[in-house]
């Protein structure tokens, strides 16, 4: 029994240390080595403190780029989903609601071109991302409503915009927050 009991009280301990102050460690150095030294990625316009990268914002007027809907209001400390299934009738209202109002804030575009991250809400209800695809089929309501041609626009986005990471891991996609604070520092 000795013989079992003592190795493993030592390796209880060695791992015990490793996750438990070792591994914590590691984590806050590389943390406060990151952008924003572990507290997230503040953004600013103009001097003013806009809001975080990594946490989506509501953009609900038609000047600016539409974010992903929020089953949670974009509340952070209340972050989640709906949990509602695809076949829900709750749920399928609530995205055609949103079909809806995104067909009449942007005329000349059809249903089947809505891309469906901005009528659906994310798992957690604070994506600050959407698609590509997502953020150009708004140009023309933008380039409409501020006077600016849909071009520089796409140049834009396309600035903007963060490949996939390693050129192959994720999406590609486009951060809201920056997207519109370099909106509103384009000259029309």
């Amino acid at each position: 029994m000795k013989n079992f009991f003592q190795p493993a009280l030592k390796l209880s301990l060695v791992i015990l240390i490793l996750v438990s102050l070792i591994y914590p460690l590691i984590i806050m150095v590389i943390g406060k080595l990151s952008p924003g030294s572990g507290e997230g990625e503040v953004l600013f316009s103009h001097g003013r403190k806009v809001g975080y990268a990594l946490l989506g914002q509501k953009f609900t007027q038609d000047r600016y780029f539409y974010s992903r809907p929020s089953a949670v209001d974009y509340k952070a400390d209340a972050s989640g989903g709906s949990n509602k299934g695809p076949g829900n009738p709750e749920y399928l209202k609530e995205v055609e609601c949103r079909i809806q109002n995104f067909l009449k804030h942007n005329p000349g575009i059809v249903r089947n071109q809505i891309p469906s991250e901005l009528v659906t809400a994310s798992g957690s209800g604070l994506d600050p991302d959407i698609s590509l695809v997502g953020a150009r089929v708004q140009v023309p309501r933008i380039a409409h409503i501020r006077n600016i041609q849909e071009k520089a626009l796409y140049e834009l986005i396309d600035k903007i915009h963060e490949k996939p990471l390693l050129g192959f891991i994720g999406p590609d996609k486009v951060n809201v927050l920056k997207l519109n604070i370099a909106l509103d520092d384009l000259k029309p």
